[in-house]
Formats: structure tokens, C-alpha cells, sequence
């Protein structure tokens, strides 16, 4: 089985040793993503958590299509609408922990499953 690897122009991959996702087989592991300009290596929307995640979420789908998966927002919002109704599910956050650049609010990990 193969390892498809799927990298950006993020200054922080190169600098830290890792790629933006990792394919084996049907799954998707995406790496820790932040609110990056990959062009100049800013970090967007400073201010607003609200922006950056966003953006985190923009560059995760786009991970996910660069290894073969594709986005299915509707389909999963549809499903987890109907299992969880007006409940949102459990979720991890973590407070009072430093990252690499003091403007970053938010960083996202993902998973997927190729079907």
C-alpha cells in the first residue's frame, strides 16, 4: 500500500519536517492547519477565530481533494443534523496552551476516509 503526501507552500512545513496531509490507502490524515498566508507566511485574520477557522477549513477540503477525497459538507451536515438534532457533539478545545505565532486563534486536525 502506498503513501500519497500532500504539501503547501506553508513556511512552517518545511521549516518544522512535515506535510500538510498523508494518504494511506482509503485514509486521510490531515496535520494541524492554521489561518496561513502561504505566500508570506502571515498569519490572516489575527483578530477573528471566526476567520481563521474558515480559512482552516477551506485549506482542510482542499488537502482532502489534493490526495483523492472529496468534500460532502451537505451530506455530513444533513447526517449529523439528524443524529444529533439541536445537541452539538462533544468536541476537544484546548486553552492556555501557546502556538508557534502568537496571532494564530485556531488550529484544526482531520481525518478522512476515502470510500
Amino acid at each position: 500500500m502506498s503513501t500519497q503526501r500532500h504539501k503547501t507552500s506553508n513556511p512552517y512545513e518545511d521549516k518544522f519536517g512535515y506535510s500538510r496531509a498523508v494518504r494511506k490507502g482509503p485514509f486521510i490524515f490531515v496535520s494541524g492547519t492554521t489561518s496561513i498566508d502561504t505566500s508570506s507566511g502571515k498569519v490572516l485574520y489575527p483578530e477573528s477565530a471566526y476567520e481563521q477557522t474558515l480559512k482552516i477549513f477551506s485549506e482542510i477540503v482542499l488537502a482532502i481533494e489534493a490526495l483523492g477525497g472529496e468534500k460532502d459538507g451537505e451530506g455530513v451536515g444533513r447526517a449529523l443534523k439528524e443524529v444529533f438534532g439541536e445537541v452539538a457533539p462533544a468536541a476537544t478545545m484546548v486553552f492556555g496552551l501557546g502556538f508557534v505565532n502568537p496571532d494564530m486563534r485556531v488550529e484544526i486536525e482531520a481525518d478522512a476516509v476515502v470510500l
